[in-house]
């Protein structure tokens, strides 16, 4: 029966007291046709089998190649080879599955990460990939952890809707409508009313707009699910399919929301320290050596393991937009022209500014507040007593060392008339978001909410640099294999 196998993990930590044991999993590799490293995805590390000499013919022992599967019965002794504190001495061996050695494109050696993106249904397979998911497991699952001892409910928002919650109208259109000859109107434009839907519909880009709904009648919700931008953008930091997590919360403005986020990032990853010690160790390692290609200029003063203790254990600095454009002009990297994007009060930063105020000036998480309302969304709150042409909003992004913006939220805008007039200005129709003016005018409350791209937090925590290397299989342009 497969149910009574013991996980290597397990394992590996058991005292061992001559006891009768079963393993399965693929074989890493096979020497002197009696010890196998065997790995079951639990942990990097293999556990030694060591099979009886001369008590299995060698037809079977060829196929005992890398990556095959198998399943051990035996006894757990003490090991005497160095490197582990367990071995299994096997009573029985089952190959479970075949792997043709000259065809399995993984071989015992480095492969580059672009490789292994192309074999992304083998790369699991890999120490480096195994150490990833399993993280990205534990921050999802520490997700989850953290908003149910806050009070929070889970909210399932759609994934198919009619509303471009940030405007940015790049969305992938959902429709079961005939490709080379869809339905017409008059004008020549597309006539939806004979689609699945009656109307025009997407994938979202955001839950935000419902899940401000769920928190004007529950309180405090969170979202976590896929989103998709149909942005033709190939770089390491971008996919067309991600996962965001969007909590929001009745009763609550800026500050608090600033306060929420801070705490709820330094849960998680704290969660993942306590609990992914090995993976993060291998992931540091793996940095490290990476790094000692680079000048030494461009080295991290800081591995891995102490980055994620420096957030963990340290304030993020809070600053204003305005200070922080001023910060960047009053900069050397300014004045010596090193920034490829122009600094100015009312630009949208760019990545290097983000990352020079995380990187270069306050070496730790920031978090910038109050941008300027053109660059923002319609749903941020107006702030008060600004200089005309200066107009913010209650806006917040939280920076990260290494990516840049993690976090993005606000305080949303709970007055009607004011949520209105900037809908009119910013040309968002009225009529299609009816129930989302409801909110405000049935018992309006004061309510924030942020959204944090989580394969950029797995990212953070691991190391890696592609953003392509975070997500089991990534969609990006041109690029929907597996």
């Amino acid at each position: 029966m497969f149910n009574k196998r013991i996980k290597i993990k397990e394992l590996l930590a058991t005292e061992p007291q001559e006891q009768q044991v079963t393993v399965m999993g693929w074989v890493r590799t096979f020497r002197n046709n009696q010890f196998v490293a065997l790995n079951d995805g639990s942990t990097n590390n293999n556990l030694q089998v060591v099979m009886e000499l001369g008590k299995y013919d060698e037809s079977f022992l060829k196929r005992i190649t890398t990556s095959a599967s198998l399943k051990v019965t035996g006894t757990l002794v003490e090991s005497l080879g160095k490197g582990q504190k367990v071995e299994v001495k096997a009573t029985e061996v089952e190959i479970l599955g075949d792997s043709d050695a000259e065809a399995y494109p993984l071989q015992p050696k480095k492969h580059s990460l672009e490789f292994l993106r192309e074999k992304a249904h083998l790369r699991f397979r890999t120490n480096t990939f195994s150490s990833v998911f399993r993280v990205r497991h534990s921050l999802a699952f520490a997700v989850h952890k953290f908003f149910n001892e806050k009070g929070f409910f889970y909210l399932h928002t759609p994934i198919i809707t009619a509303s471009d919650a940030e405007g940015a109208g790049e969305m992938f259109r959902v429709s079961t409508l005939p490709f080379d000859n869809p339905p017409r109107k008059e004008d020549g434009s597309i006539d939806f009313a004979d689609d699945f839907f009656g109307r025009a519909t997407n994938l979202t880009v955001s839950g935000q707009l419902e899940g401000e709904l769920g928190a004007t009648g529950l309180g405090d919700i969170y979202t976590f699910g896929p989103t998709f931008r149909a942005e033709n953008s190939n770089t390491a930091r971008h996919l067309a399919e991600f996962w965001m997590i969007e909590p929001e919360m009745a009763f609550c403005d800026l500050e608090d929301n600033a306060n929420l986020a801070e705490e709820f990032i330094q849960y998680i990853i704290r969660y993942v320290m306590e609990n992914n010690a090995d993976d993060l160790e291998f992931l540091r390692q793996r940095l490290l050596e990476e790094e000692k290609a680079k000048p030494q200029t461009e080295r991290s003063e800081l591995d891995l393991i102490q980055k994620l203790q420096f957030v963990v254990d340290n304030k993020f600095e809070r600053i204003t937009y305005t200070e922080a454009i001023d910060i960047l002009l009053q900069s050397n990297h300014y004045k010596k022209k090193k920034f490829q994007y122009d600094v100015k009060w009312g630009i949208d930063m760019q990545s290097e500014h983000e990352r020079y105020l995380v990187e270069k000036h306050f070496k730790k998480p920031v978090i910038v507040t109050n941008y300027p309302a053109a660059i923002k969304a319609f749903y941020m709150r107006q702030d008060e007593g600004c200089e005309p042409g200066k107009e913010t909003v209650a806006a917040m992004d939280i920076l990260a060392p290494g990516i840049g913006e993690i976090v993005g939220g606000s305080q949303r805008e709970e007055r009607y008339d004011k949520l209105t007039e900037r809908m009119k200005a910013m040309h968002v129709p009225a009529d299609e978001l009816w129930w989302y003016l409801d909110t405000r005018r049935f018992g309006t409350v004061p309510h924030a909410g942020f959204g944090l791209g989580f394969e950029r937090m797995v990212q953070f925590v691991t190391g890696m640099g592609n953003i392509r290397d975070v997500i089991p299989f990534p969609r990006t342009p041109k690029n929907a294999e597996f």
